[in-house]
């Protein structure tokens, strides 16, 4: 895996440029509570780095999930769309929300690598 972090605490497997999975970090789903439903975003659909892609619903609040970089979602999760609590108990795994084709792969930037996201999710919530 090749992970990359927004400071909007999703997650991007940039690994293959084909086919780039997005979802939530683990401390978002730990800041949400248990997961209950989630809005999934049309595939083809395009959308710019930052632009609301999904939602998700959680006993304690609804989220706005954000397009970690430019591209065209090419696939989602029906799992978890019939289970949203894999956003819960896998995040970083079996509960990724869609799959995207980025429209550049250099387009990066802005993300975070695992340190430096860890860094900036504990300043974020005072730890």
């Amino acid at each position: 895996m090749t992970l990359l972090y927004s400071r909007e605490h999703q997650w991007i497997d940039m690994g293959d440029p084909a086919s780039c999975p997005v979802g939530i970090t683990p401390h978002a789903q730990e800041t949400l509570g248990d997961i209950v439903f989630v809005e999934l975003p049309e595939v083809g659909k395009t959308f710019a780095a930052g632009e609301i892609a999904a939602v998700v619903e959680s006993v304690k609040a609804a989220s706005d999930v954000f397009m970690p970089v430019a591209g065209e979602v090419i696939a989602i999760n029906e799992a978890l769309r019939a289970e949203p609590s894999l956003a819960n108990s896998s995040p970083v795994g079996d509960g990724w929300f869609f799959r995207i084709r980025p429209a550049d792969m250099a387009s990066t930037g802005d993300l975070l690598d695992e340190q430096a996201y860890a860094a900036y999710a504990s300043s974020e919530s005072g730890n």
